[in-house]
C-alpha cells in the first residue's frame, strides 16, 4: 500500500500595522487578491497586529495608529484575514482592567476570528473570562532567551502562539526536537535588528509599557552601537537571529514550523513595503508590485 506524503506546510505571515498602516493595507489588499500570482504560493498573509494610538494596555511599541476601528474591522473582514490586537503592556495592574477604551475595542473585535498578543497574566485572565471569542499570542515582549522557558510557555494551554526571543531563532538543536503541536504554536519572529548581545531589551518594552500607562519618562537609551541608527533592513539581514525567505523554505518549514511574524509597526510604510516584496513577492514581480503601491497610494518617501 502507498504511503501517502504529507502535504507540505503553508508559511503563515503576521504583519504590522493594523491601525498605524490601515491605508497602506486599503491598497495593498486588493492588489494581494487580484493579483495573487505575483506573491510565493508556498505562502501567506494569515493576520496583521497592532492598536490604536494611546492604547492603555499597549506595549511593545508605542503607536501612532489613528485609524477608525470600524474601518479597520471591516478590511480585514473583506479579505479574510485574522486582526490582532497588540496588548503586549508588561506593566498592567488590576486598575488598569477596566479601561473603556481598550474594553470596547475588544467588544467590537470579538467576533471577527480576532486574536490577542499579551504580556501580563493579569490581563490574559481577565481578557479569558470577558472575551473568551478571542485567541491569545504570547508576546515577544517577554524575552524568554532560556530555552527551557520558551517549552513551558508553549506547554500552556493558554496560549495559540507564542512567539519567542529572536535569539532562540537559530537554536534547531532544540527547536527540531519539539512536538508536533509544539511546533504548531511557534511564531518566529524573523527580521529583528537589535543587537544579539543586548541586555537591555526587557527595559526597553517596560519603558514603552510605562509610557503607554501615561507615565512621563524618557525613551529609554539604547547604548549598542547596533541601535545607533535606527532600524535598518539591511542590519537585521546580518544579525544571526535573522530569518530569510531561503530559511524557511529550507530549514523552518520542512521541519514543521510555519508561522513567521515580521516586526516594524514603528516603522514607515515604504519599509513595510520592502518587507513584504523580501518575504511574499516573487523576484520577477517585485517592480510590479513596488509601481502599484507607489502609483495607487503616492506614497511619500521623504
Amino acid at each position: 500500500m502507498q504511503t501517502m506524503e504529507k502535504h507540505p506546510l503553508i508559511a503563515h505571515f503576521h504583519l504590522p500595522g493594523l491601525f498605524e498602516f490601515y491605508e497602506f493595507y486599503r491598497v495593498f489588499l486588493p492588489l494581494y487578491r487580484t493579483h495573487r500570482e505575483f506573491f510565493y504560493d508556498w505562502g501567506d498573509l494569515a493576520s496583521i497586529y497592532g492598536s490604536p494610538q494611546d492604547c492603555l494596555w499597549g506595549g511593545g511599541r508605542t503607536s501612532d495608529g489613528v485609524a477608525d476601528a470600524h474601518d479597520v474591522l471591516s478590511l480585514v473582514n473583506e479579505f479574510g484575514l485574522s486582526p490582532r490586537l497588540t496588548f503586549s503592556n508588561s506593566l498592567i495592574r488590576a486598575e488598569h482592567l477596566s479601561d473603556k477604551k481598550c474594553n470596547t475595542l475588544c467588544a467590537l473585535f470579538k467576533h471577527a476570528g480576532a486574536g490577542i498578543i499579551v504580556h501580563s497574566d493579569a490581563l490574559l485572565e481577565y481578557l479569558k473570562d470577558k472575551f473568551p471569542e478571542f485567541y491569545f499570542v504570547s508576546s515577544t515582549t517577554k524575552v524568554l532567551t532560556n530555552f527551557d522557558d520558551f517549552e513551558a510557555e508553549l506547554n500552556r494551554d493558554d496560549f495559540k502562539y507564542v512567539v519567542p526571543d529572536f535569539r532562540l531563532n537559530k537554536r534547531f538543536e532544540k527547536l527540531n526536537a519539539l512536538s508536533e503541536a509544539q511546533k504548531n504554536k511557534v511564531e518566529f519572529l524573523c527580521n529583528e535588528c537589535c543587537d544579539f548581545g543586548c541586555t537591555q531589551r526587557k527595559a526597553c518594552y517596560e519603558n514603552v509599557s510605562l509610557k503607554n500607562l501615561g507615565g512621563n519618562v524618557a525613551d529609554h537609551k539604547c547604548f549598542s552601537q547596533e541601535g545607533a541608527g535606527g532600524y535598518r533592513f539591511s542590519r537585521a539581514m546580518k544579525n544571526p537571529g535573522f530569518i530569510s525567505v531561503h530559511d524557511i523554505q529550507e530549514q523552518y518549514l520542512p521541519a514543521g514550523f510555519s508561522n513567521f511574524k515580521i516586526e516594524g509597526r514603528g516603522l514607515g510604510n515604504a519599509i513595510l513595503l520592502e518587507f513584504i516584496l523580501h518575504y511574499m513577492t516573487k523576484p520577477e514581480h517585485q517592480l510590479e508590485v513596488r509601481e502599484e503601491m507607489y502609483l495607487d497610494s503616492m506614497l511619500d518617501l521623504f
